[in-house]
C-alpha cells in the first residue's frame, strides 16, 4: 500500500500547473467565438427594439 501511495503522491506533485500554448489557443479561439454570437445577437434588431422600449418605459415612471 505504500508504493501506492508514493505513486499517487509523486504523481499529484507532477503535475502540471495551468494552461499549455495549445490549450491557450483554443480558449482564445472559443472566447472570439462566444463573442462574435453575442455581439451577433445584441446588436440585432429584436434585441435593440426591445432595450429601447424597455429603456422608454424605466424614463416614463413617475416618482
Amino acid at each position: 500500500m505504500r508504493v501506492l501511495e508514493r505513486v499517487v503522491r509523486d504523481a499529484q506533485r507532477c503535475s502540471e500547473a495551468g494552461m499549455t500554448t495549445a490549450e491557450y489557443a483554443v480558449g482564445t479561439v472559443a472566447a472570439c467565438g462566444f463573442a462574435g454570437v453575442l455581439y451577433k445577437v445584441v446588436t440585432s434588431h429584436t434585441v435593440l427594439t426591445l432595450l429601447g422600449d424597455l429603456v422608454e418605459k424605466a424614463l416614463r415612471v413617475s416618482f
